[in-house]
C-alpha cells in the first residue's frame, strides 16, 4: 500500500464501483492492523482506562459490525440490536468489557479473515438497487468504512492512555518549524478574531451516500453577526489562563464545571505535567516542553468554557462554527470543506493519524475557511456550546443507536476532526458529541463573541 493511498479519501459524490469498495475496505483494515502492530496480547486485552474498551474488543466490534451490515443486512432487514452480544456496546459498557471471554489476537485475525471473505463474496453477487436506501450511492459500504475509521480514532485514544510502556507510534509525517511571525502572534494571550456578518446560511447536508443521519436535513438558519478566533486556542494562550489562576477562580466556571474541577483536582489539560516551573506534555511516546504555538488538546468542555469566560468571550454554537468553516459570503453557498469541495487529504489538513501529533498553527497554508479561519478541519476536535440534538425534520437512518439514542442536554457537540481522524470520516457538516467532562478525546476549542 503506497503512502498516497494511505492518506487519500475518495469523493462520495459518485457511486463507488465494486473494485473501489473492495480497495477501500482493504485499505481501512490495513490501517487498523498498522495501528495495533507491535502490541502484545496483554496490551490488546488490558483495560487501559475505565473509559475505554480493551483494544481487542474494538477490533472485534469493527469486524462484527461489518458482518452485520454487509452480509446479513443485505439479505434481509437486520436491527443493530442483533449485533452479537459480546460486541454489542449497549449490552456491555466499556468498563466491563475486559471481563468478557475475548479472543486472542491469533483467533481474532482468523475471525477477521472469515468475515472479510464473506463480505467480498456478497459484494461479488450484489445487484445494485437504488430503491434500497442502504445501497443507493453505496451508502451502507460508506457507513461501514466510516465506522472502522472512527474506531481507529477510538483505539488511538486508548493508546494515548496505554498502561506500561508508551505506545510506539509508526509515524510517517513530521512538521517543519513554523514561521517566526506565527509563533510570535500565537504565543500571546489574545489571538486574532475574524468576523462573520450574519444573515441566513445553510447548515447540514442532503447527502445520502455518506453523511450520517444527524447531519441531515439540510436547512437554513439566521445567524446574528459574530466574531470567532482565527485559530484554535493555543498552548501559549492556555498557559496564560493557568498562570492567571484560571483553575482556582470559581467565577469562571459554571456550577457543573466547578463541581468537576473540585472533584478531579485538575490544574491543567490531561497529559500535561510540571517539572519545577516548566510545563511538559506527552503525546504517545513523545514528551516535550509545551509548544506555545500548537493548539491545546485534551481539555473538556468545562475547561473550554472557563477559558472562554476568562478571555471575555464564549464558545461558538455549532451553527456559528459550521458557518465560519464552510459558508462563503461572496457566493452565498457552503463548501464541503473550508478550502473548497476537493476531498480531504493529509496534504491539506492535519488528519489521517500518521503524524501522531498536533501541528503548529499555520502549518497548512490552504486550510483556511472563506472568512479566514485557520485549521477548522484537523488537529483537534473543537467544543461548541450546543447540546446534541436532531435537526428539525431529523429521521433516524439506518439505526437509531448511532445518533438518536444520545440526543439530549447530557452531550455537547464537537466539530472539525483531529489529527487522529481519517479523511473519510470528516467534513464541515460532521457532528461529534461527548459528555462535557470527557477529555481523553483529542479535543480543543476556539472562542467566539457577539459582534
Amino acid at each position: 500500500m503506497t503512502a498516497s493511498r494511505l492518506t487519500s479519501a475518495r469523493s462520495f459524490s459518485a457511486p463507488p464501483s465494486k473494485q473501489e469498495i473492495a480497495d477501500l475496505l482493504t485499505e481501512a483494515r490495513e490501517r487498523t492492523l498498522l495501528l495495533i502492530s507491535g502490541l502484545s496480547d496483554e496490551d490488546l486485552h488490558r483495560q487501559h482506562d475505565p473509559l475505554m474498551s480493551p483494544i481487542i474488543w474494538d477490533v472485534g466490534h469493527i469486524a462484527h459490525f461489518e458482518e452485520l451490515w454487509l452480509t446479513q443486512n443485505l439479505d434481509g432487514a437486520i436491527e443493530f440490536s442483533e449485533m452479537p452480544g459480546m460486541y454489542n456496546p449497549f449490552e456491555h459498557p466499556r468498563a466491563t468489557r475486559a471481563s468478557l471471554a475475548l479472543p486472542t489476537l491469533v483467533q481474532m485475525m482468523e475471525r477477521l479473515r472469515e468475515i472479510r471473505a464473506r463480505v467480498f463474496d456478497r459484494l461479488d453477487s450484489l445487484e445494485w438497487n437504488d430503491d434500497n436506501p442502504l445501497l443507493k450511492g453505496g451508502y451502507v459500504y460508506n457507513m461501514v468504512l466510516q465506522h472502522e475509521y472512527q474506531h481507529n480514532e477510538t483505539i488511538l485514544q486508548t493508546l494515548q492512555l496505554k498502561k506500561g510502556d508508551p505506545y510506539h507510534a509508526p509515524r510517517k509525517i513530521t512538521f517543519a518549524a513554523p514561521r517566526k511571525s506565527s509563533a510570535e502572534s500565537q504565543s500571546q494571550g489574545n489571538g486574532d478574531m475574524v468576523s462573520f456578518g450574519g444573515g441566513r446560511v445553510t447548515i447540514g447536508t442532503g447527502d445520502r451516500t455518506a453523511a450520517y443521519d444527524n447531519e441531515r436535513p439540510r436547512h437554513e438558519v439566521d445567524l446574528s453577526p459574530f466574531l470567532i478566533d482565527r485559530t484554535a486556542v493555543t498552548n501559549g494562550q492556555y498557559l496564560d489562563f493557568i498562570s492567571d489562576r484560571g483553575y482556582e477562580r470559581s467565577e469562571l466556571w459554571s456550577d457543573a464545571g466547578h463541581r468537576w474541577v473540585s472533584e478531579t483536582g485538575a490544574v491543567a489539560p490531561k497529559h500535561w505535567f510540571r517539572d519545577g516551573d516548566t510545563w511538559f506534555s506527552r503525546i504517545m511516546d513523545v514528551t516535550r516542553q509545551i509548544d506555545l504555538i500548537r493548539p491545546v488538546c485534551h481539555v473538556c468542555y468545562h475547561e473550554a468554557e472557563a477559558f472562554a469566560n476568562w478571555s471575555g468571550k464564549r464558545l461558538p454554537t455549532e451553527f456559528e462554527w459550521e458557518a465560519a468553516a464552510s459558508w462563503d459570503p461572496s457566493t452565498k453557498k457552503t463548501r464541503r470543506f473550508p478550502w473548497g469541495d476537493s476531498a480531504a487529504t493529509s496534504t491539506l489538513a492535519n488528519i489521517d493519524q500518521l503524524s501522531f501529533d498536533i501541528a503548529p498553527v499555520d502549518t497548512y497554508d490552504g486550510n483556511i475557511s472563506p472568512i479566514g479561519c485557520y485549521g477548522m478541519i484537523g488537529d483537534v476536535w473543537e467544543w461548541t456550546s450546543s447540546d446534541f440534538s436532531g435537526y428539525s425534520g431529523f429521521q433516524s437512518f439506518p439505526y437509531k443507536e448511532y445518533s438518536e439514542e444520545f440526543f439530549g442536554p447530557e452531550y455537547k457537540v464537537l466539530r472539525g476532526g483531529s489529527w487522529a481522524t481519517r479523511p473519510g470520516a470528516i467534513r464541515s457538516t460532521f457532528r461529534n458529541w461527548d459528555y462535557p467532562i470527557r477529555r481523553q478525546i483529542f479535543s480543543g476549542f476556539r472562542c467566539a463573541r457577539d459582534a
